[in-house]
């Protein structure tokens, strides 16, 4: 920390901010700027933007910061990390061996996108339940799930989700007599010994594991993705110091006793900071695993609501400008970046440049609000897009929505 960080009135400038601990990609287009809209038109959480602390923080809470984005390569396995409450990695490595049989590595390919990504879940049934975060699955036209109990490999598919939570729960094919992880419901502490578990880098094998504790409680972050530019907040999340890395989410934050308490979903990817009192570390965020678990017992029993989607995705395939999206330089309507080749937009007559301005009858002024149209809707149904063309004729169309990739 040098002295020209330092703000004229004495205190350091705040941490930079967190990003996602985003499902970890490979392959990914340059210069890709559109998001694909099914049913959930294409939210893709990929940073934190900002954060905003509504429960108890820990008195060392970060106040500065330094150092430089994380590439997303992982942290090493085996317990890299150590706790600042002393316990170092052979603690941490302890720790992690009684969690790592109740994992699974995540790896999706994002047809429509020509990407590769990777991340992790949670064994919630030895006949193959996996919990993990939406993120880490949306827009995947494949997901192949290994076990890291018994090292067998299987496709999966999208029992639900639950966007607006980022949690969706998979059903492994063929899986019988996994390892299921060990859950504690009960609320954590602020000050608490934890170890953030996961497939950090998308590397596969022995999970990463890293060391902290719990730094504050009840926390919200307001998380926008860098490709599209949506936005969604998630409330009441777990905060640590341990370094949660890209390739964890959907992964274990764990207790000193081997028990999940919390699901990786957001982190300060490789930012470091240091406080006002010399302590220094990372921002984690976690999803309390009561509250997980209590919306994948939902997603299970089949009971869709508002939020929670159950089963195949509806698509109606295009693609909307990223610059546009949520935000919107158009005033009225869902720009048109492109068309998904034998989709029923396709078939409907919408191309690039068209607006989208209404579903069934009803407005729709942005693409986040043709997300919210689209919601109900499931594969086979029959409604009437709307839309303006690049001379400004309006058109309508009734299409039959296929099936595509969660969102």
């Amino acid at each position: 920390m040098t002295d020209d960080m330092v703000e004229p009135d004495g205190t350091y400038p705040p941490p930079p901010a967190p990003h996602r601990v985003r499902r970890f990609r490979r392959g990914a287009l340059i210069g890709t700027a559109v998001a694909i809209v099914t049913l959930g038109a294409g939210i893709g959480l990929g940073h934190v933007a900002w954060t905003t602390g509504t429960g108890s923080v820990a008195a060392s809470s970060a106040s500065s910061a330094s150092g430089s984005t994380s590439s997303g390569s992982g942290s090493t396995s085996s317990g890299s990390g150590s706790t600042s409450s002393g316990s170092g990695s052979t603690e941490v490595s302890s720790i992690a061996a009684k969690v790592d049989p109740g994992l699974v590595d995540i790896d999706t390919t994002l047809g429509y996108q020509e990407e590769e990504a990777a991340g992790t879940g949670i064994v919630l049934t030895s006949t193959g339940e996996i919990l993990t975060n939406n993120h880490v699955i949306d827009g995947a036209t494949s997901i192949s799930v290994t076990d890291v109990g018994n090292g067998k490999t299987y496709s999966a598919t999208v029992v639900g989700y639950d966007s607006t939570k980022d949690v969706a729960v998979l059903q492994l094919h063929g899986a019988s007599g996994l390892t299921t992880a060990s859950l504690d419901t009960a609320t954590v502490s602020v000050g608490e010994t934890v170890v953030g578990i996961g497939n950090a880098g998308g590397t596969g094998g022995t999970p990463s594991a890293a060391g902290g504790t719990v730094t504050a409680l009840n926390q919200s972050i307001t998380a926008s993705d860098e490709g599209d530019g949506s936005a969604e907040q998630l409330t009441g999340l777990i905060e640590t110091n341990a370094d949660i890395q890209a390739g964890d989410s959907g992964g274990s934050l764990v207790n000193s006793a081997g028990q999940v308490v919390g699901m990786d979903t957001a982190a300060s990817a490789g930012f470091s900071f240091q406080s006002t009192g010399g302590s220094s570390g990372y921002e984690g965020y976690a999803i309390p695993i009561d509250e997980a678990v209590t919306l994948a017992k939902q997603i299970e029993a089949g009971s869709s609501s508002s939020s929670v989607h159950i089963g195949t995705t509806a698509f109606l395939g295009v693609e909307i400008d990223a610059a546009a999206y949520g935000y919107g330089n158009v005033s009225s309507g869902a720009t048109v970046a492109g068309v998904i080749t034998g989709s029923p937009a396709e078939e409907a007559g919408l191309a690039a440049g068209d607006v989208i301005t209404s579903v069934d009858g009803n407005a729709v002024d942005s693409a986040q609000a043709l997300t919210s149209a689209l919601e109900p809707y499931k594969p086979g149904d029959h409604l009437t897009i709307g839309w303006s063309d690049a001379s400004g004729v309006t058109h309508t169309a009734t299409v039959v929505l296929s099936s595509g990739p969660p969102q």
